[in-house]
């Protein structure tokens, strides 16, 4: 296990060392609450509802349910505001209004996930969507707090791995599912009791996928590109995990490991495939009324092994990719300071990360790199009358310092970000909200650092050692509809960004040395900046979206990125439009979901495909009924009814990687 001693490191393990002096005295916890949706990533650990200054959308429950895919990105890319990369079915990563990589972070349980999805779209996201019991989506200021940099929003993926609350009997959750399209078989579960003042949890999942169907050509009107099935489209892929805690009165401490393995396939000319593992550490603890006047001392530490090959098709290893990482975090929440609550914290992370040749060891990609992070935060939110008034801000130092041997220049980075917002309650259960926030970024290791092939991108990539920190200057305003029957939101945001970062790709081709080559299967890709323009809408409207009877759901979003007098930026996201009606009464639940996109030609310079329009048409039905002490749900789910030929206008694959063809998914669910 990777573990980097800071200053951070010592004061976190100091305080967790003096929490256990007052375990003994500590009176038996009280058991879990009932349920809420509450938003675990926001710091004051808001309801979805109270959200207005960070626009939210919350997945749980039966809603997630009907959502999970084979990755974090088809899970999640039918919601407001967030588009999927599409990279086949093993790697497909969210992107919130049209800004995905390092703009967007990936939580599991608060903390960075520590893989390496953000570098390339060919990577997977190691986070398992079929053992959450909750995903948060935050779009605004609010995830400045998780990290600099973090414009676009950030994911949060829930587990619960490590018990807050003591379960009174033996509970949990197991599902079994088949998919037609690609033969799809999986299992997931995951189990929580406890044995006196202890929490347990285990959760695991299994999936096997052949090729997918796709309903015509690979490449639109080529028939010597293939039909009927995507060539290397298939994934398999497994995840174990376990937790405990001790929980008593005065707060809870826990641990969890969990271990993954995904194997899937480059749906590219070169049929690639990736080995992926990773093995992660979690330790967990909240004191309540630590000192006068805080309510709550949290403590969270993170390690991670993460590591993946990119193999040739016959199985030769070309590429190791390495990610050995520990972050720490440690808040303190206090609730009513002169009509004040807010959290103030220090956040620590170091990792060191490789690209290196798995044949010679040598920085064909990108030289090994330690990169070592200290942040201070705090958000504060207070009511005026009508007006709720938030504020936050973050300083973070961040180095990077390449091995020695590489001749490489150390960076070194102070980036600050802040926020301000309001909100005016004009009316019960009507708001109007507005918030600024100014967020700084560091270059990453590989856009400093990069010289070399990646062969499942066909891209030669060459950093700039020289760039400079992105500064975003966003502002957002919103409209909303918060209580009864039918309720409504309006958000729209710009991004004003200069020195953004982007991968400046002119079509030149290059051999494996990065030499100019019209034969090359490389196109050279330079990391450059520009100044650069986000801005765009979203809006959605619901009826009975959570009672019995009918339902109806609509929305729409739009988003446009610009570089500066140099046109579009790359892979924007197509506008859109949704309905979704459901039914529910009893034990049964239905809904029908359709999604429009329109065409998309506002192309980057480099870019030459324009996505087609697409209506995709989805249908779930579920019916649960009670056996012996479980709940036992049936379920259907038929997805893309129309058959359509959909290409994702935010896939670097557009062009030759369609979505999968009409298909039938059917399972079973048990919760007991």
């Amino acid at each position: 296990m990777f573990f980097q001693k800071t200053v951070f490191t010592r004061t976190t393990l100091a305080a967790l060392a003096s929490l256990s002096a007052s375990m003994a005295g500590g009176a038996h916890a009280q058991t879990a609450p009932v349920n809420s949706v509450t938003v675990t990533a926001n710091p004051l650990g808001r309801d979805e509802s109270m959200q207005i200054l960070t626009p939210t959308t919350v997945l749980s429950g039966p809603d997630l349910r009907n959502k999970i895919g084979s990755s974090l990105g088809e899970t999640l890319g039918s919601e407001l505001g967030v588009t999927a990369s599409g990279f086949g079915a093993g790697a497909s990563r969210p992107i919130i209004r049209g800004l995905e990589g390092p703009r967007v972070k990936i939580l599991q349980n608060g903390m960075a996930v520590a893989d390496v999805s953000s570098l390339s779209n060919d990577h997977a996201v190691a986070s398992e969507s079929a053992t959450a019991q909750q995903i948060e989506i935050l779009r605004g200021p609010a995830a400045l707090l998780y990290g600099s940099g973090a414009i676009g929003g950030l994911v949060n993926v829930v587990d619960d791995r490590i018990p807050r609350h003591l379960s009174k009997e033996l509970n949990g959750e197991a599902e079994i599912r088949y998919g037609s399209v690609s033969q799809e078989k999986s299992l997931s579960f995951f189990i929580d009791g406890s044995s006196g003042d202890i929490g347990l949890h285990l959760d695991g999942n299994a999936r096997d996928t052949g090729n997918y169907k796709i309903p015509g050509f690979s490449e639109q009107a080529n028939p010597a590109s293939g039909s009927g099935t995507l060539a290397n489209s298939f994934t398999r892929e497994s995840s174990l995990g376990l937790g405990v805690s001790l929980i008593q009165a005065w707060g809870h401490v826990g641990a969890s490991v969990q271990t993954m393995d995904d194997h899937y396939g480059i749906p590219t000319e070169e049929r690639s495939f990736i080995d992926l593992t990773q093995n992660r550490y979690d330790l967990d603890a909240a004191i309540k009324a630590p000192i006068s006047g805080f309510d709550m001392l949290s403590v969270k530490l993170a390690s991670s092994d993460y590591k993946h090959t990119e193999k040739q098709e016959d199985g030769t290893a070309l590429t190791d990719f390495r990610n050995r990482s520990l972050e720490t975090r440690i808040s303190l929440a206090h609730s009513n300071w002169s009509g004040w609550e807010g959290s103030w914290g220090l956040q620590t992370e170091n990792t060191k990360f490789s690209a290196l040749s798995a044949s010679t060891g040598r920085a064909d990609t990108v030289p090994t790199t330690k990169s070592s992070s200290l942040a201070a935060f705090f958000v504060e939110q207070r009511s005026f009358g009508d007006v709720l008034g938030s504020a936050g801000a973050r300083i973070e130092k961040i180095e990077r310092t390449p091995e020695a041997q590489y001749g490489l220049p150390t960076r070194d980075f102070t980036l600050k970000s802040a926020s301000l917002g309001a909100l005016w309650q004009f009316t019960k259960g009507y708001g109007l909200g507005t918030s600024f926030s100014i967020a700084q970024r560091a270059p990453t290791t590989e856009e400093l650092y990069s010289n070399g092939p990646h062969e499942s991108t066909a891209t030669f990539d060459i950093g700039n050692n020289n760039l400079k920190i992105e500064k975003s200057r966003n502002l957002e305003v919103s409209l909303q509809k918060t209580s009864g029957i039918i309720r409504w939101k309006i958000n729209a945001f710009m991004n004003k960004v200069n020195n953004y970062v982007y991968g400046n790709t002119k079509g030149i081709t290059v051999d494996d040395e990065g030499n100019p080559d019209p034969a090359g299967e490389f196109i050279a890709r330079n990391w450059d900046q520009a100044a650069a323009t986000i801005r765009g809408g979203e809006a959605e409207l619901s009826y009975n979206q959570h009672g019995e009877g009918w339902s109806v759901r609509g929305f729409a979003d739009t988003s446009r990125g610009t570089l500066d007098n140099l046109g579009n930026l790359p892979l924007q996201p197509a506008n859109r439009v949704g309905l979704e009606i459901g039914y529910k009464h009893s034990g049964w639940r239905t809904s029908l979901n359709a999604l429009h996109a329109q065409s998309q030609s506002r192309l980057a310079s480099f870019e030459h495909y324009s996505t087609p329009a697409f209506t995709k048409l989805d249908l779930n039905v579920a019916y649960s009924h009670p056996y012996m002490n479980s709940q036992i749900t049936w379920f259907m789910q038929a997805k893309n009814l129309l058959n359509q030929d959909i290409r994702l206008a935010t896939s670097v694959l557009k062009e030759t990687v369609p979505q999968p063809m009409r298909g039938l998914i059917a399972g079973v669910r048990a919760t007991f």
